[in-house]
């Protein structure tokens, strides 16, 4: 049982490793949008455009780079609600930064990022990865 628990850790290890490599360039990319975005178009507009671009390049990165693996037409189906829970979160701890505490608007996203990347890297495996069959004892 010990030597499928520390499989089970390193196979998290390398998983959580390539998702947060690509979820780095991903950030990298839709944060880029946003605050070109922001030049003409207001924060929750912007946010909001940069996101949904967001989210296509994460369904490419988690399906063919992190997890090189999906479930069908669950992960197709599934994966947007996972990133709209992801939003609606991440869009709330933004309106709290920005009209709430009144901090900076370009800084927000990125707070947002360090809480919700966790649970969605957790929601995203159950989508992409088919779990193990149980074994059955032999009668």
């Amino acid at each position: 049982m010990r030597g499928i628990k520390r499989v089970a850790a390193k196979i998290l290890q390398v998983d959580f490793a390539r998702f947060l490599v690509s979820g780095g360039f991903n950030t990298l990319v839709t944060y880029g949008l946003y605050l070109l975005l922001l030049n003409v178009l207001s924060y929750r507009t912007s946010y909001t455009i940069a996101y949904v671009a967001g989210i296509v390049l994460a369904y490419s990165f988690n399906r063919y780079f992190v997890f090189k693996s999906h479930q069908g037409i669950k992960s197709v189906a599934l994966f947007p609600l996972v990133y709209l829970a992801q939003y609606l979160t991440s869009l709330l701890i933004l309106w709290v930064w920005v009209d709430k505490l009144g901090f900076d608007e370009r800084v927000g996203p990125l707070l947002a990022i360090l809480i919700t990347v966790p649970l969605t890297f957790i929601f995203s495996k159950f989508l992409f990865l088919s779990r193990p069959k149980p074994e059955h004892p032999q009668e």
